[in-house]
């Protein structure tokens, strides 16, 4: 899977979103996502994390995606880091 196609899932499946995907070993199976979403609005980090692993399936079990460091954040918070 590439970042283009997580990318592309993650925004197809979370409402609002906007994702930066980021191979950071290059070899396709590590990557940095940060995730903005007006989804997340409310959410603790814990279930932030579990949309953005539902929007993935079965590319997160290890083999497709073997690491995944996520960084979600509402809009607001988004623009607070600016």
């Amino acid at each position: 899977m590439t970042a283009t196609e997580i990318r592309e899932k993650i925004e197809a499946q979370v409402p609002g979103a906007s994702a930066d995907v980021r191979d950071y070993t290059g070899t396709g199976d590590h990557f940095q996502v940060r995730v903005v979403a007006t989804a997340f609005q409310g959410l603790t980090r814990v279930e932030r994390h579990q949309l953005v692993y539902r929007a993935l399936g079965a590319a997160v079990d290890g083999h497709t995606i073997h690491a995944i460091a996520l960084e979600t954040l509402t809009p607001e918070q988004a623009a607070g880091r600016s």
